[in-house]
């Protein structure tokens, strides 16, 4: 189970970008947070691994505190949580076979890794993963060779070879058009019901926020303003549309009407 508690960010510049967060997700949902550009849910899930550093509160996982974490006990626990970024964060002049192989980073010697030496059982693992994805073909191309939702395939790939528990979704699917993105959905939907990995997932477009949630957090500036199970997210009133995107917010074709880019 993940826990935050109270949890705030303040950056350098005296930008808050979380203020007082507090929320549980139990093992095995899939949990999406939702809000508007600059409503803190790229710093939030950033925060859960420490890739941001967080200004007060906790976040437990499996009740392991990670914001007093050493950086061993910080590597070991970030073995069982993987990340898949809106852009795909791929190291684009390298094979796809290695840089799904770097999933593997917190499990092997460092140097070793950096010299791409990974073991057959290492490498084996890597091309079930892109097979279940369904590009093992891909393995031996420049990962920049790849479309884009063949790209964060591979994110989630490299994801998977973690053996995760839970996995940080920010924004997948925000470059993608919108039969990418229900494909790159549920492959994660996959993951979450036969592998009872949880997803912490951020989007911004509600249809699919109501197809694949089990619920839902609504962040704006910081703070979260919404709570709702799945089914609640799917008989959200305009008003509550609204506290979260704000008065000049519309729903359009069940996603926003202008402003809803990339992470926040």
């Amino acid at each position: 189970m993940l826990e935050v508690k109270n949890l705030t960010k303040i950056y350098d510049d005296g930008t808050v970008a979380l203020r007082n967060v507090s929320f549980t997700v139990e093992d095995g949902e899939f949990l999406i947070i939702i809000g508007l550009s600059g409503s803190g849910k790229s710093t939030l899930l950033r925060c859960i691994n420490r890739l941001v550093e967080p200004t007060e509160g906790q976040i437990l996982w499996d009740g392991e505190d990670i914001t007093t974490a050493d950086p061993a006990q910080l590597r070991r626990i970030r073995r069982q949580i993987g990340m898949i970024f809106q852009q795909f964060n791929l190291v684009n002049r390298s094979k796809v076979i290695n840089n799904v192989l770097t999933g593997r980073l917190g499990y092997n010697n460092q140097w070793l890794s950096l010299l791409q030496r990974f073991s057959a059982e290492d490498k084996a693992m890597a091309m079930a993963a892109l097979k279940r994805l369904g590009i093992e073909d891909q393995a031996q191309k420049r990962a920049d060779e790849l479309s884009g939702g063949q790209q964060q395939r591979v994110g989630i790939a490299r994801a998977l070879v973690q053996q995760p528990k839970i996995i940080l979704a920010d924004e997948p699917v925000a470059s993608l058009d919108p039969v990418l993105a229900h494909s790159i959905l549920l492959h994660l939907e996959d993951l979450n019901h036969t592998e009872g990995i949880t997803v912490v997932c951020s989007l911004h477009y509600i249809d699919l926020v109501q197809r694949y949630a089990t619920r839902v957090i609504g962040l704006r500036l910081g703070e979260i303003v919404y709570h709702g199970t799945q089914s609640e997210i799917r008989a959200m009133t305009d008003e509550q549309f609204k506290d979260i995107y704000g008065e000049e917010a519309e729903r359009v074709g069940g996603g926003l009407e202008g402003s809803l880019g990339g992470a926040a």
